[in-house]
This record gives structure tokens, sequence and C-alpha cells, in this order.
């Protein structure tokens, strides 16, 4: 089998775009979210898009072989809101080892056939890891600054259930991704190194920060040079942004975190930011004539797509990227 590590060495490597976007033109119902299985549940359940790995799998494995056909060499898990925290929305939380297990497979048996009929371009599975819907850094009351809606130990043994689920699905590296909060982050990594140690074995690790405005800060406060720093002290597969800005408006902040590792980096821009409607309007020629700047400027190992991407950007991006060679790591 190959190793992610040698082919990040070779050639760019593209990751997926995303999973709501095509989520959203299945138009799924309340009832296709619940399928027979939880036809009775007494929790409305549409919006739950890691439900629909157990409700609709035939779906989620389109959605994959989609972007694999696109030139994707990673697709995310459909695990983003996969801890027992973010599924307390839906009282599923006695789902989340089977959600992320099943997810997991799904994906692993798509890359599989990829790779089987590729050889030459294996693909790979990483297990998305979300921020859930609580930080630890931040009071969600502004009257109590001093109050905090969940505990450092309570997000990492959510996410250690998560990262079991998904080691034991099958998937090749583990990808914590759109951290607004470091402690948040810092509580999955902790998670992740306890099931390493635990199981003596070795995963891969993306990590994937959010820059959420202007002032080139994530949420809870930390500049570039201030995150990487967090997170440098786990040996890292990768380290990079996704989502909340467009790929020119990402770019500085790419430029920033390439001169400072030795890690190598990832980006999955938005396509563009959200018009009023809330809709991503940047066509695939858009993002990829921003994203051709990354290659130009060496910043990039691993570049894919988040909100508002579908495959067509993804070949876009993916066809782009054949010009170029990766981002090389500089040695002490």
């Amino acid at each position: 089998m190959s190793n992610i590590y040698n082919e990040l060495q070779k050639r760019i490597l593209i990751l997926d775009g995303a999973m709501g976007t095509m989520l959203q033109d299945y138009d799924f119902s309340e009832e296709d979210y619940r399928g027979e299985r939880f036809k009775d549940y007494p929790t409305s359940l549409k919006g739950n898009n890691d439900l629909l790995s157990l409700t609709q799998p035939d779906a989620i494995a389109e959605i994959h072989h989609k972007y694999f056909e696109a030139g994707a060499d990673i697709v995310e898990t459909n695990t983003f809101s996969g801890t027992s925290i973010a599924m307390a929305d839906y009282n599923m939380e006695n789902l989340v080892y089977e959600l992320n297990y099943e997810s997991a497979k799904i994906a692993k048996r798509v890359a599989d056939t990829f790779t089987k009929s590729e050889p030459h371009k294996p693909r790979f599975v990483a297990g998305s890891i979300g921020p859930t819907n609580k930080t630890a850094s931040l009071s969600p009351d502004v009257n109590r600054p001093e109050y905090r809606a969940i505990t450092f130990d309570e997000l990492r043994i959510s996410y250690k259930l998560q990262v079991e689920a998904l080691m034991d699905g099958g998937v090749d590296l583990l990808l914590v991704e759109t951290i607004f909060d470091t402690l948040n982050a810092k509580a999955a990594l902790f998670a992740i190194e306890e099931v390493k140690e635990e199981r003596n074995t070795d995963i891969p690790i993306m990590v994937s920060g959010t820059i959420t405005d202007a002032s080139g800060r994530t949420l809870s406060g930390q500049t570039v040079e201030a995150f990487l720093t967090s997170i440098s002290h786990i040996p890292l597969l990768s380290v990079g942004f996704n989502c909340a800005l467009g790929a020119d408006q990402l770019r500085p902040y790419l430029q920033r975190l390439s001169n400072e590792t030795n890690f190598y980096t990832s980006a999955h821009p938005n396509a563009g930011l959200p018009n009023a409607f809330g809709e991503y309007d940047e066509t695939p020629e858009e993002m990829t004539a921003f994203i051709e700047a990354y290659f130009k400027d060496d910043l990039i190992n691993v570049i894919g797509g988040c909100c508002g991407t579908n495959p067509a950007h993804i070949k876009s991006i993916f066809e782009a990227s054949q010009n170029y060679q990766p981002r090389q790591l500089k040695h002490n």
C-alpha cells in the first residue's frame, strides 16, 4: 500500500470539495433522513448530514465517487459533526461510534475501488473531525465572561470515541478541521495521541484552522503564527486553513503559514464569499485562477475546496495542479 508521505513528495495532492453542497442537490426530505430505521424517532432529523451515512449510504458513496473521478487523491468521511457533543442536538449521542465507523467504511470502499483501477494514483480517506458546536476558550454568554459551555476533558472524551471509530473503519489519516478555537483542536489532538499510544500505532494527522475575517485571526483571537505554535508540538502531516474565506482572501495567510512551518501545507477554501442569500457564486474557473497563484508561489502541498465547491471545482483545480510541483519543505 502506498504511503501518503511518498505521494506528497511526488505531486500536489487534491482534497475533495464540500459534502454539504453536494447533499443539497439531493434535496432529501425529513423522511429521507429518517429512512426505515429512524422513521419513528422523536426528534426532527433533517439537516443531520452525518446520519445519511446510515440512511442514505448510496448517496454518500456516490459523492465520494464523483470527487475521486474529478481527480481527488483524498476524500473526507461524512463525519464533520460526528461527536457526541454535536450529535446531542439530535439526541443521537449513542450513534456516534456507528456513524463514524460506517462513514469510514463507505469512503474506504470507494477509495479502494479507485486505487485498484489506477494503482499509479492511490486514493486516501481522511477521517473528518469537525470543531463541535461549543468552544472551550470563549463564553457563549456576554454577561458571564468566565463561563464555559464545555470543558477540555469533555471535548477530549468526545473526540476520542470519534477517533477510535474512524480508525476502526479504516481511514488512512485524520483531519482536524475548521478550527475556530485552538483549545478544542488541542483536545482533539490529545485524544488522537491517546488512541495512538493505547493501540501502539501511528496515523498521519492533518490540522486545518479557520481565519474568520480580515483581521487574520481565528475566532478565539489567534494570529496565523500563534495558531501554528499552539499545535506544532505534535508531529503533523500537514497544517493549513479552510472555510470562512475564499481562495483569494486566504492567500496572504497561507503565505505566512508556508514561511513559518516545516510541515506540509494544506488549504480548502470556500468558493468565494457568500452572497446575500448565503450562497457561493465563484465558478470553478474563477476559483482555480486564485488557487493557481498558490501553486506559482510554492505555498501548498494539499489543496481542495470547502463551502460551495463541487466536483467541477475540484476537477478544474486538479487540472491546473498538473503544471506545478508541490511546495518543498524547508530543512533546518
